[in-house]
């Protein structure tokens, strides 16, 4: 009735699911207001008031007191906690609860919360084109003199 079992067989492990790791690298905090260009590659989150361009190789993160007015937002991920008024191109788009958006979207993948907003037109695409340019060279570390 009761047999003692085999040690199981060794098995080959699955290889490690390797994931991009999108983090946030600058912040615009509450209170700063900043009227220009957001470009380049890393993350950045804002939650302050930006206006003007936006074309990122990584992920922008719009926070509850975020307000973005920006004509087109290019980003490989957007998410929406704030509020955006403009055209968003992204691979991935969230819209949190909290969040509200004004303008047309293009979007491979769409992440919204219950009470989330959004005004304009949504267009799911199997591949979405960034044109973000060509990939932005590395700026070498600083590193200080050796005595």
């Amino acid at each position: 009735m009761f047999k003692r079992s085999s040690p199981p067989s060794p098995q080959t492990a699955a290889p490690p699911v390797v994931q991009a790791v999108e983090r946030i690298t600058s912040v615009l905090g509450p209170g700063v207001i900043w009227e220009g260009k957001i470009s380049g590659a890393g993350g950045v989150r804002i939650e302050g008031t930006f206006e003007g361009q936006i074309a990122l190789r990584g992920m922008l993160v719009v926070g509850e007191s975020g307000r973005v007015t920006c004509e087109n937002i290019r980003a490989n991920t957007v998410i929406v906690a704030g509020a955006v008024k403009g055209n968003i191109t992204a691979q991935k788009l969230e819209i949190r609860a909290t969040g509200r958006v004004w303008g047309d979207v293009v979007t491979t993948s769409f992440v919204t919360e219950e009470g989330a907003f959004l005004r304009g037109q949504m267009r799911m695409e199997d591949h979405v084109e960034l044109d973000l340019g060509p990939e932005p060279e590395t700026t070498p570390r600083f590193e200080p003199p050796q005595p």
